[in-house]
């Protein structure tokens, strides 16, 4: 027994020593971004695989034309990199090649479609997911997911912490004996304090007015405590914003309750509670598939579809009828995370003008409906008559 106790200590304290070198790595972070300050906004656009260049070119069509006068002034502009592929990444074994990566780390946001991670069987190496790269790289620590419903009075925005809790770790837990095995959940007080700030930023810029922490803090007293704490003690900076918490069991109930789920508005949670409950929510939308994505750091954020990349759709000859709104919807994100709010709030009522309440034009996937490029087409001839 005592063998066993010595392996698990060598293998813990490994751990701990990762963890305080992130500490220290982030106490010497610079703060977020201010793109007012900006000269110009530099907006990455990778396609991806798969069905992702032609849904991704149909969401930059929009951008730019929402974008035009800023456009022409110079005050933003697109750049289109290549080799985000499994082809490139499979060619290089890197999850992003370097020089992908440095023209990523020239674009200020980033507009992304699905990439391919290979499974077992794939005819590709064994590269490890560009998204999960990218979060690394780029310090992308605040997952942002919206879940708009107008009517069911529901407009929802989870940030989730992307790089601690127990996600971060997972793969690294051991088996003590054959009878033991031992996971770990860490957080520090530097990771827990940007993502509700994060959070609370967003409210005040976008005219939120509450924001609702998520834990089991009554439970998992140490991590899940210090969340809360931290969250108690930031909210004290935004006294417009009404603050609230509620336990992540109790809330997954109130968000099927049609009595309570109105009053929800901006809600920050630890990585697994966030991952369980952006699904769940994502279901009263039509779904995963329907949802944008956001992965935001304090110097580089990046805007995404949470579809897969649809190979079959490509083998068939049928991308140009894919359904582009879940990247669109990350183009509205952009949006309102680089201050053009009004253009945002445009986008997201012609979304629902022309999926919901008017839908002159149906995306079936395949030629009975419409290609992505005509539903973009409908799209902007919307948002003109607004």
């Amino acid at each position: 027994m005592t063998g066993y106790i010595e392996a698990a200590k060598e293998k813990f304290g490994k751990l701990l020593e990762e963890q305080l070198a992130r500490v220290e790595a982030m106490k010497g972070q610079a703060g977020f971004v201010n793109y007012k300050e900006l000269k110009e906004i530099v907006i990455g656009v990778c396609g991806g695989d798969g069905i992702g260049p032609a849904i991704t070119g149909q969401a930059q069509r929009v951008l730019e034309f929402l974008l035009e006068k800023d456009v022409q002034d110079g005050k933003v502009s697109f750049k289109t990199i290549e080799g985000l592929t499994i082809e490139h990444r499979a060619e290089t074994l890197k999850a992003i090649p370097e020089d992908v990566l440095a023209e990523l780390k020239t674009c200020n946001v980033i507009l992304k479609g699905p990439t391919t991670t290979p499974r077992k069987g794939d005819p590709w190496p064994n590269v490890e997911s560009a998204n999960v790269a990218m979060r690394k790289e780029l310090d992308l620590f605040a997952n942002m997911r919206p879940v708009r419903i107008p009517e069911q009075g529901i407009d929802w925005t989870f940030f989730r912490e992307n790089t601690e809790g127990a996600y971060a770790v997972g793969s690294k837990g051991f088996p003590v004996t054959e009878d033991l095995g031992v996971d770990f959940t860490f957080v520090t007080s530097q990771g827990t304090e940007r993502i509700i700030r994060a959070a609370f930023e967003y409210a005040k810029a976008n005219g939120k007015t509450r924001v609702t922490a998520v834990t089991k803090a009554n439970i998992i007293k140490t991590t899940d405590g210090k969340f809360l704490d931290i969250f108690k003690d930031i909210s004290k900076e935004y006294p417009e914003i009404e603050a609230d918490d509620w336990y992540i069991d109790i809330m997954t109930a109130k968000l099927v309750d049609e009595k309570r789920r109105r009053d929800f508005q901006v809600l920050v949670l630890p990585n697994l509670y966030g991952d369980i409950l952006t699904d769940e929510a994502a279901e009263f939308q039509g779904g995963v598939g329907t949802a944008g994505s956001a992965n935001i750091g304090k110097q580089y954020a990046m805007f995404e579809a949470i579809h897969g990349s649809a190979p079959r759709m490509v083998d068939e000859g049928r991308e140009i009828y894919a359904d582009p709104c879940s990247v669109i919807r990350a183009g509205a994100m952009l949006l309102s995370h680089i201050g053009y709010q009004e253009e945002a709030d445009k986008l997201y009522k012609a979304l629902d003008i022309c999926t919901v309440s008017e839908r002159k034009l149906v995306i079936t996937g395949r030629n009975t409906g419409a290609t992505s490029a005509e539903f973009a087409d409908y799209l902007m001839e919307t948002i003109k008559k607004l």
